[in-house]
């Protein structure tokens, strides 16, 4: 199985397995492959290379992509309806999310930020709680609860803002987001410098899609210095799944394991001192 961790520019053993076979082909990048099966799996393997002192950053997505993204996934509503007695896919990210990633944050504060809304241009970010951070994700809800109703969709779609944010310490960066990119210049450049700091990008596409430029985000790319993101098709990974909320946690962690095993050995940590 070792020779499914692929290290670009440097001779890395591929400790995850236990085994002492190298990987030696420097220079060249390549996609992590999806290699677990139960969360469990990737719960002892994040556990195992020692992933417990990052911080969490959350994104969520208030263009006015969400108005018509619910067509068929949310009974044509916008994905941001926020009323009694229905759970909204925002909401649904957040809560299994939360619960899956919070025990690896090393404080509990979560900076939460909003982008795409009328009143934010595109090159910002606002904070869902401008005061502070979040603290722990259940404070994630519901400051996204009480602020939501209130904005007002607006565009266009860029990641690149928040990934510009997160590239100071090593964070897990998840962003739920309809992927109807406007700006997607700009953001393959700020995932491509993204790879040269300590980041892991999880996006969680919720809507009908389609999902063609984030799954070339995923899988190509080739600039990058190692794999740095995952993208999970919420809808998808849910649909006919025993147990989704597990599923979706399955998808979003995947990657996290060899990810932070190339942060390590190519010593992206020690460049932010």
């Amino acid at each position: 199985m070792a020779d499914d961790i692929h290290r670009p520019h440097h001779l890395l053993a591929a400790r995850l397995t236990g085994e002492d076979k190298e990987v030696t082909d420097e220079g060249t990048f390549r996609t992590i492959v999806d290699r677990f099966n139960r969360l469990d799996e990737v719960t002892k393997a994040i556990q195992s290379v020692g992933v417990d002192q990052c911080g969490i950053i959350f994104g969520i997505d208030y263009t006015t992509s969400n108005e018509t993204q619910g067509k068929n996934t949310f009974g044509g509503n916008s994905l941001h309806t926020v009323k009694e007695k229905t759970i909204n896919p925002y909401q649904e990210v957040i809560c299994i999310l939360g619960e899956t990633l919070e025990p690896l944050d090393d404080d509990g504060i979560i900076p939460a930020y909003g982008f795409g809304d009328k009143g934010t241009p595109d090159r910002k970010l606002f904070p869902l709680k401008p005061e502070n951070d979040c603290d722990g994700f259940m404070e994630v809800m519901d400051v996204y609860n009480h602020v939501t109703p209130g904005l007002k969709l607006g565009g266009p779609t860029n990641l690149a803002p928040l990934i510009d944010e997160a590239v100071h310490i090593y964070h897990i960066l998840v962003i739920a987001t309809t992927g109807q990119l406007a700006c997607q210049a700009e953001t393959v450049a700020s995932i491509v410098t993204a790879s040269n700091f300590p980041l892991s990008i999880i996006v969680v596409g919720v809507g009908d899609g389609p999902w063609d430029a984030m799954n070339d985000f995923d899988d190509l790319l080739p600039e990058r210095i190692f794999d740095n993101f995952q993208f999970v098709n919420f809808h998808k990974v849910k649909q006919g799944a025993r147990n989704p909320q597990a599923s979706v946690a399955l998808a979003a962690l995947m990657e996290i394991p060899d990810q932070y095993m190339y942060i390590k050995d190519l010593k992206l940590v020690e460049k932010l001192s």
